[in-house]
């Protein structure tokens, strides 16, 4: 027998779900539950599986009464919601007004309402209307031979001078002039500012060394590492420092040869120097697609939430935030954060909207077969494989499985892989066009789009 349940469309954004429930839409639950519990009690004066119904409802009829009517009730919620196919945000509300004046001892029949978000129907453009720019980053000379020199460095010899010279790295404590509280400190002598550098040029262990801090150090990630604080907090920070030297290192360069091609990029993977400058331009401009294509996902994000007309049910979010948070959100965080949370809802209604006109589907042997490749590529690369055999299969499986088993890495590696359909279907669909850019100005772009 179907269940007496409406909604009450107070506005494009509001409705009620509204429930009538009578003795015989959840009475067999509670009859049923009763016997279960007849079955299992043990009660004082009654062998185990022979308790009367009378004594079990006398004793536990309220619990088990106001149990499956709740029961009852969110499950017709829920079911209500997907036969009409309703899309809402956040979760139904109930109204508490309502349900704290049910006298569960006398009342047979009961009415319950919900309060729910709606989203109407809604259309996406997906066309060559639709115009988003790309930002490639152009690998010039200046970064090729930057990456060299770091490779060189990286894979040097260290040796240990008696005399600080340029090109040194400097293990000490750092102080401020003035106060006995010190630091242990690691100073590069090629980050500092080139004015201040004849300073640290000359000294030995345990010799000390004044300096302005902001003079030294002009590079907020180089006097970040001195001062041994966070960036953020380093940009408070000025004045007078000292500096006390314990450890003298100096990288010496790698020299360009076979060994270090084979320590960079594996044994024989390349032979000659102009091979070697090759593959670092390749694998720099395999990096910079990568931060392109993330670029370009966010330019792809900003134009359809900024240009998709969504109605959204701001206020029944406000409220629901607030109501299911436990104090948590208040309306000084709702004014804070709320904007972003509203568009990264849209958003997602947006990549669903595409999905289902598309058709977009991801199948568990797509997964499988990602989580595959990611174990290669944390372990080896493919190689690997043929180690494994058949255990790359088992070790796969449990690996979706997720720590506690509820397959949390499965639905991570599902919705990756969907957001990924779902953005190449737009890409394919709308004009994209391109901008070449340095990596400097890339940056300075990416800036502004910093969420």
């Amino acid at each position: 027998m179907a269940l007496n349940i409406i909604l009450d469309k107070q506005s494009a954004t509001d409705g009620i779900i509204k429930i009538a429930l009578t003795e015989s839409d959840y009475q067999p639950k509670v009859e049923e539950k009763v016997k279960d519990y007849a079955r299992k009690a043990n009660i004082k004066g009654f062998r185990q599986g022979k308790v009367p119904s009378g004594v079990i409802k006398k004793m536990f009829g309220k619990s088990i009464l106001v149990e499956e009517v709740n029961h009852v009730v969110s499950h017709a919620v829920s079911d209500y919601i997907k036969e009409q196919k309703l899309r809402i945000l956040g979760d139904p509300m109930p109204n508490q007004e309502k349900a704290f004046g049910i006298d569960w001892d006398t009342q047979k029949d009961f009415e319950f309402e919900f309060q729910i978000g709606l989203v109407e129907d809604f259309e996406v453009d997906l066309s060559k209307k639709v115009k988003v720019k790309s930002y490639p980053i152009t690998v010039d000379q200046a970064v090729i031979d930057e990456t060299l020199e770091d490779i060189k460095q990286r894979f040097g010899n260290v040796t240990y001078p008696e005399v600080t010279e340029a090109g040194c790295n400097l293990y000490g404590e750092i102080s401020k002039v003035g106060e006995t509280e010190h630091k242990g400190s690691y100073i590069m002598l090629d980050k500092v500012a080139k004015k201040e550098q004849k300073k640290f040029i000359g000294l030995k262990k345990e010799d000390v060394v004044e300096f302005d801090i902001d003079k030294a150090f002009e590079d907020a990630k180089a006097k970040a590492q001195a001062l041994n604080v966070a960036e953020e907090e380093a940009e408070k920070i000025s004045g007078a420092y000292s500096f006390k030297i314990t450890t003298i290192s100096k990288v010496e360069p790698a020299a360009i040869g076979q060994e270090l091609f084979d320590k960079v990029f594996g044994p024989n993977t390349v032979k000659t120097e102009e091979e070697f400058i090759d593959k670092i331009k390749s694998t720099i401009g395999e990096n910079y697609q990568r931060e392109t294509e993330h670029m370009l996902d966010h330019e792809i994000q900003h134009y359809y939430v900024d240009n998709t007309n969504i109605t959204m049910p701001e206020a029944f979010l406000k409220n629901w935030l607030k109501n299911s948070s436990n104090g948590e959100v208040t309306d000084a965080v709702l004014e804070k954060e709320f904007n972003a949370y509203r568009d990264s809802l849209k958003w997602d209604l947006i990549k669903n909207k595409i999905a289902e006109d598309k058709e977009i589907k991801v199948e568990g042997e797509e997964v499988r077969e990602k989580a595959k490749q990611f174990i290669m590529d944390q372990f080896g690369g493919p190689a690997i494989a043929s180690q494994l055999g058949d255990k790359l299969n088992d070790i796969a499986n449990n690996y979706l499985s997720g720590q506690d088993g509820k397959g949390e890495n499965f639905m991570k590696i599902y919705n990756q892989l969907r957001h990924d359909k779902i953005l190449k279907a737009i890409k394919d669909n709308i004009t994209v066009t391109e901008k070449p850019v340095s990596l400097e100005e890339f940056k300075k772009h990416a800036e502004t789009h910093r969420h």
